[in-house]
């Protein structure tokens, strides 16, 4: 019979030093089922993928006064950030004063982050929403930014805390975009692509849809759209993941010839659309709208 694999012994984030003292020998870090997420950090292979385990894993190194900002922050919150690559990298900011590289693992900003720009989020300290908005402004597409802001309105975030965040951050990079974009915010948005959509619209000088548009004829509920532009009888719906299911999609024909008919143009999108085809699809409302 051939020989059982030994487990790992690795059982939770770990550096080097610390699985030393517990008796985890160099040959057993080289485990198939270790993950070596930096040169002296180690996790087991089935949490890699973890969020929370790749935290701990880098807060081990960690120096004092670190705070998890930027895509970890918003991740925290629970914000999606649409447009960024998979970045599995853990943001810490760190103050001026230390001495902390970026590694495989992490990508380390130099800030300043004062106590009331800092929360608790299960245990972890993490940038406030407000700060986490204000940094990701550089960081982030414009589109992908009022994503960002749309789910924090949604979620009752003080419209009017924007502006004061941008006035505070005088000088810093980002606040022209973060500027720019607060003023387009608004919590109907349905999804952080719908999101994308209306900021390219929004660039394209077309006018402000509304968002939501419950539409009547004779009387007769015929849907919620996601756009619309009433007094010109024309709609854009996006078509995210869940239109391919078959219910769905049924229930989207249905709807569309009954908008159809009572003299709506109706235009859909996909994110392949939005995209790949940015300024094909801008045409298509701007044509629709009366601004070919």
């Amino acid at each position: 019979m051939p020989t059982p694999s030994v487990p790992s012994r690795v059982r939770h984030p770990t550096d080097r030093r610390t699985a030393l003292a517990e008796g985890i020998t160099g040959w057993q870090l080289r485990h198939r089922e270790v993950a070596r997420t930096s040169r002296d950090t180690y996790l087991p292979q089935a949490s890699a993928d973890v969020l929370r385990h790749r935290i701990d894993a880098v807060l081990l190194g960690a120096p004092p006064g670190a705070v998890l900002s930027h895509l970890t922050a918003a991740a925290l919150w629970r914000l999606e950030v649409p447009l960024m690559d998979d970045d599995r990298r853990v943001h810490l900011t760190v103050p001026p004063d230390r001495r902390v590289r970026s590694r495989a693992d992490r990508l380390v900003h130099v800030a300043s982050v004062p106590p009331p720009e800092t929360r608790r989020v299960a245990g972890l300290l993490v940038t406030s929403p407000s700060r986490t908005w204000i940094d990701l402004a550089p960081l982030l597409p414009p589109g992908a930014l009022l994503a960002v802001t749309d789910q924090m309105l949604s979620r009752r975030f003080p419209a009017d805390e924007f502006p004061v965040v941008v006035a505070r951050s005088h000088g810093r990079r980002g606040v022209a975009r973060a500027r720019a974009v607060m003023a387009i915010g608004d919590p109907l948005s349905g999804s952080p692509m719908e999101s994308v959509l209306r900021w390219l619209i929004h660039e394209a000088g077309l006018p402000r849809p509304v968002l939501q548009h419950v539409v009547r004829h004779d009387g007769r509920f015929l849907g919620q759209v996601d756009m619309a532009w009433p007094d010109r009888r024309v709609l854009v719906e996006f078509d995210g993941n869940v239109h391919r299911d078959r219910k769905v999609f049924v229930d989207d024909i249905r709807r569309q010839n009954g908008l159809v008919l009572a003299g709506w143009t109706v235009l859909r999108f996909t994110s392949a659309d939005v995209l790949g085809r940015p300024r094909q699809v801008v045409a298509a409302i701007g044509a629709a709208l009366g601004f070919s």
